[in-house]
């Protein structure tokens, strides 16, 4: 019963650590300091629990910890925070015996594959259908500048690699012990058999693994003190943002009008501070543009599109608008009572009224802006639909924008969480990421606190300026370093207007990608076959 009691505890508290690491209700920027040993008490159960009952604390620590760092994912749908819950249930069910049997294999030295498995997990999980990139640990560190700066190199992941060791070495709480105590053993004999084994063993084996982590983090700290570069005689360009504060999806066409009538306003005030571009939000402006334009099956949704097109006719700035951009595609959509509409979760670049070039979103939000599985599983779609799910097509294109000698590219909202897609926007010549969001849907400044956080990664990993139009927040500029330039207050009606620089350098990261998780992947998959071998060697070794 002490020792249910104690694994119960150890999963609460780590949850809790976990996710006060990230910004939360607590902290808008969260405390990035419990992350280097939140997982302390994850490690600890571990070891002195079953494999069989890893299956269960991990899938109760999964359900916790996504429940409280993500819970105003219900404020969308009741729905979305219960299929993150069980996604992560699941995942941590299977994740917590591998990390068992990291410590069965390598009894002495098991916390090495641990850190390398749980740096697997971390990558692997955003990747294909279900990929989510919330929680990677790397990002609870992304407002301390002399940290984050490896990112360049190591993407997101060298932070966490380093964020990581601390909790899995310090959890092994003897330096060199055993790792596996019976699930009945005390907490003081654990204690005690741990500081035996201090004494006895030697000092370099002891502190050698801590001791090159202490360098490797020294190393970090001198590196995002001279890497962080100064863009004062760079290329400037002044982009005006626009913060509406609203979600843009509520109300019908009086709303939309309104809505309308809000943008242009903001942009005005904008416009008086002579900005090279003005930038909306994602679907700021909800009538399908070009649909209406072309089509003009609806007059009310047409004349407020005229009315957009005629504003945006009388300006001599280029904007960037977020919109629902629908065609008429019959061999993507054969149903002649939807008039063969597509609709793409786009972005339109306009002068002086007209389109210039689109975007449409790569990367669409699994469950709530496409299912795949329709013919697999209709069942699931029929939900979704019935949810007041919106569906999108898949765009097949990464645009970058050439606007008067600018060159940028405009992840959508959630496609700024993923490292890939930045870094192939400026392989491709982006100079400057222009991100668009609503995030207004949650109401919640620790949702919006940690999508900005991801945010903050794209810009160092690639070495490149971002700016942020989002629907009500969080709106801002963020330079090369990662460092914040300006931003808005959340959850108002506003606009900023922030010279940042161009930048045409090519990182480490943006010429290789996600190396680092490739390499803990392979050295798992060795370390597994490895220990697999040597522990059928002693079985064979014993009975021959």
């Amino acid at each position: 019963m002490r020792n249910s009691l104690a694994c119960l505890v150890a999963v609460l508290l780590g949850a809790v650590l976990f996710a006060l690491s990230f910004p939360n209700f607590i902290s808008a920027g969260g405390f990035p300091f419990f992350a280097w040993f939140a997982l302390i008490p994850v490690f600890w159960l571990i070891a002195r629990s079953s494999i069989k009952m890893c299956v269960f604390w991990g899938a109760l620590y999964g359900l916790s910890a996504y429940s409280l760092f993500n819970y105003w994912l219900t404020t969308f749908h009741p729905l979305a925070g219960v299929i993150v819950g069980v996604v992560y249930l699941v995942y941590f069910a299977v994740l917590f015996p591998l990390l068992k049997a990291a410590v069965v294999m390598f009894p002495k030295h098991g916390y090495f594959l641990q850190w390398v498995l749980w740096m697997c997990f971390e990558y692997v999980r955003t990747l294909g259908f279900l990929g989510y990139s919330y929680g990677v640990i790397g990002y609870s560190q992304w407002n301390v500048l002399s940290v984050i700066q490896i990112a360049d190199v190591f993407g997101v992941w060298g932070v966490s690699a380093l964020v990581v060791f601390p909790s899995v070495w310090l959890a092994a709480g003897s330096w060199g012990t055993r790792l596996c105590p019976s699930p009945q053993q005390g907490l003081h004999l654990y204690v005690r058999r741990s500081i035996e084994t201090m004494r006895t063993s030697s000092l370099l084996t002891r502190f050698f693994p801590f001791a090159l982590w202490l360098a490797t983090l020294v190393v970090t700290l001198v590196y995002g003190f001279i890497a962080q570069a100064d863009y004062t005689d760079a290329k400037h360009v002044r982009v005006s943002m626009i913060q509406q504060n609203d979600d843009p999806w509520i109300g019908g066409i009086v709303q939309y009008r309104k809505n309308f009538e809000k943008l242009k306003r903001l942009s005005d005030t904008a416009l008086a501070q002579k900005p090279d571009m003005v930038v909306w939000s994602e679907t700021a402006f909800v009538p399908r543009i070009y649909w209406h334009k072309t089509y003009r099956d609806d007059e009310a949704s047409w004349l407020l599109v005229k009315d957009l097109l005629d504003y945006l006719q009388s300006k001599d700035v280029p904007f960037v608008i977020g919109n629902d951009d629908a065609r008429r595609e019959p061999d993507k959509n054969p149903s002649v009572v939807e008039q063969y509409r597509v609709d793409y979760n786009g972005v339109l670049v306009f002068q002086k009224g007209e389109i210039v070039d689109q975007y449409r979103k790569v990367h669409l939000v699994p469950l709530t802006e496409y299912f795949p599985y329709r013919k697999q599983l209709p069942f699931v779609y029929n939900i979704l639909e019935k949810a007041d799910t919106h569906f999108w097509e898949k765009g097949d294109k990464l645009t970058v924008f050439n606007v008067n000698g600018v060159k940028f590219s405009t992840p959508i909202c959630f496609e700024d969480t993923f490292g890939y897609l930045s870094r192939e926007f400026t392989q491709n010549g982006a100079e400057l990421i222009v991100n668009l969001t609503n995030d207004a849907w949650a109401k919640s400044l620790p949702a919006q606190m940690q999508h900005l956080s991801m945010a903050v990664f794209r810009s160092v990993e690639n070495r490149r300026s971002m700016t942020r139009a989002t629907a009500s927040g969080q709106t801002c500029a963020i330079d090369p370093n990662g460092r914040i330039l300006a931003m808005a207050e959340p959850f108002t009606e506003a606009q900023i207007t922030t010279s940042v620089p161009l930048s045409s350098e090519i990182s480490f990261y943006t010429r290789h990608g996600d190396w680092l998780p490739r390499v803990f992947l392979g050295a798992a998959a060795v370390l597994f076959v490895w220990g697999i071998v040597r522990k059928l060697w002693g079985k064979w070794r014993k009975t021959s």
